[in-house]
């Protein structure tokens, strides 16, 4: 009966382990890898009419614009500076006809995006945007975005 009972111990200890295991690599596998474009979500502000999307294309994927802002008319402000962290997600653009950005903002959720089943009305991705003229903070709003990974 002993043996019987360290069996069935032995047993439970072995399978927690190898439960914590598998699930340690699952979160070691999805890490934080939000690639894609990140779509304005709702109306912008009057001052940010020309905003259409903010593209992370790390991987340079051909169904995803080139990494950099883009504007309503067709123009990518390419990145000059950024950093692409979970809680800390920056940017500043080149400067073309005298207009830059600078964007601060966070990712509202974790995991590898183009993996995950994203609602396109819910946004993932929250910050303020700013833009410069010769130089000079012309507008500055508060903007949501929403996930596309490409088709």
């Amino acid at each position: 009966m002993h043996k019987l009972i360290y069996l069935c111990i032995s047993a439970f200890i072995c399978g927690s382990v190898l439960f914590a295991s598998a699930s340690h690599a699952q979160k070691r596998n999805a890490r934080f890898d939000p690639d894609g474009s990140f779509w304005l979500h709702g109306e912008p502000p009057a001052e940010f009419s020309e905003i259409s999307a903010i593209n992370l294309n790390a991987k340079r994927l051909r169904r995803i614009p080139a990494p950099g802002l883009q504007v309503t008319d067709g123009i990518n402000y390419r990145f000059k500076t950024l950093t692409v962290k979970r809680h800390n997600f920056t940017f500043t653009t080149v400067t073309l006809k005298g207009v830059s950005y600078s964007f601060s903002g966070r990712f509202l959720k974790g995991g590898n995006f183009a993996a995950t089943a994203l609602n396109d009305e819910v946004p993932v991705m929250e910050g303020t945007i700013t833009r410069y003229a010769g130089g000079k903070k012309v507008a500055e709003a508060k903007l949501k975005f929403i996930y596309f990974g490409g088709t």
